[in-house]
């Protein structure tokens, strides 16, 4: 079995721009991490991802945008955060299934910390994609516990990626998939700003790495057996950053989010939930960055979440799942020289 491996360990290198120091969401200061993988038996391949700003508080929500480029889903807390502009929680993906058990799960451990006494109201965040090729769906195994324990053990550093969390039963473009993480550095008038982006990926397409389609066919994956797959399925991305944008900015950040899928070979199924949700850390009280001061973070979101959902392909292992179906991850070799026929510059 191949070693899971990023993108640039592989010399697939993303645009120009410079990341951040574990190339993550979490180098946004402040922002962590958590996974639940659930591998149960032969028929359950399913998680938890839990993305924790801890600028959060009792006291304080967080300016946030969403873009939805095809609304085939089931996000919890989307209608309130597009009317006030706000995060109030953390943000919780998993299975489609599993969404409300996750709301429920994240509503009782926000109710639980300190200074929340009081709260009679909240907007819990849970975002889904269907994982029902690999996983029993309808067995809805997400219990309170794993979501408590993905929001407990957020960290930090460079998080897992691939067929963890909320990614464990997630495929994309034709390949195994599941969750992936990349962040750049860019200059802006007020200093410089760090752009994260986590991404659920399980839409489907024809992969495209640096502009090179990578069909199954060409690198020597199988079709998998069973039932036909559904086109679409969805994908969820997250971005963060220190950056000083309000709502009405944050917005346009998550649009770019979604339009980075297109980069990676997304069809834009009908029956794709494609979600963006763009968020701030950034210290309240000044005033919004100047409208030009987008466009570097632009160009930072666009490669990201390319590189993003790379490494969630990348970094995914071949996996057998429910009622014996299978992905095939992106044999790296077969791909790197299929990239190299097409002339395609190869960093190490």
């Amino acid at each position: 079995m191949q070693e899971s491996r990023r993108a640039r360990e592989l010399g697939i290198v993303v645009g120009t721009l410079p990341t951040g120091p574990v190339n993550a969401v979490t180098d946004v200061p402040g922002v962590r991490v958590g996974h639940t993988t659930l591998v149960e038996g032969d028929s359950i391949r399913t998680g938890v991802t839990a993305i924790v700003p801890d600028q959060l508080t009792e006291r304080r929500s967080l300016p946030a945008g969403l873009f939805v480029g095809n609304g085939h889903g089931k996000m919890v807390g989307s209608t309130q955060v597009t009317e006030l502009g706000e995060i109030e929680t953390p943000v919780v993906l998993t299975a489609t299934l599993s969404t409300f058990r996750a709301a429920d799960a994240l509503l009782t451990y926000m109710l639980g910390q300190p200074g929340r006494e009081a709260v009679e109201s909240l907007n819990p965040v849970v975002a889904e994609t269907n994982d029902g090729f690999l996983s029993d769906i309808r067995a809805r195994p997400v219990r309170a516990e794993h979501v408590l324990a993905a929001l407990g053990e957020a960290r930090g550093g460079l998080p897992a990626e691939g067929a963890v969390g909320a990614g464990t039963g997630t495929a994309a473009l034709g390949f195994k998939a599941g969750v992936g993480t990349s962040s750049r550095l860019v200059a802006t008038s007020r200093g410089a700003v760090t752009v994260g982006v986590l991404a659920q990926a399980n839409f489907s397409g024809v992969l495209q790495v640096l502009g090179v389609p990578i069909r199954c066919e060409q690198v020597g994956v199988p079709v998998a057996p069973g039932r036909p797959e559904h086109r679409g399925n969805s994908c969820v991305i997250v971005v963060a950053t220190d950056g000083r944008f309000d709502a009405r900015q944050l917005g346009r950040i998550a649009r770019r989010a979604v339009f980075a899928m297109a980069r990676v070979g997304s069809d834009f199924a009908g029956g794709s939930g494609d979600y963006a949700l763009a968020f701030s850390t950034a210290d309240p009280g000044a005033s919004a960055a100047p409208e030009h001061d987008l466009e570097p973070v632009f160009a930072a979101v666009l490669e990201a979440v390319e590189e993003a959902l790379l490494n969630s392909l990348f970094t995914a292992r071949t996996t057998v799942g429910f009622a014996g179906r299978v992905k095939y991850a992106v044999p790296h070799d077969r791909m790197r020289h299929l990239l190299r026929t097409h002339r395609v510059d190869l960093r190490g």
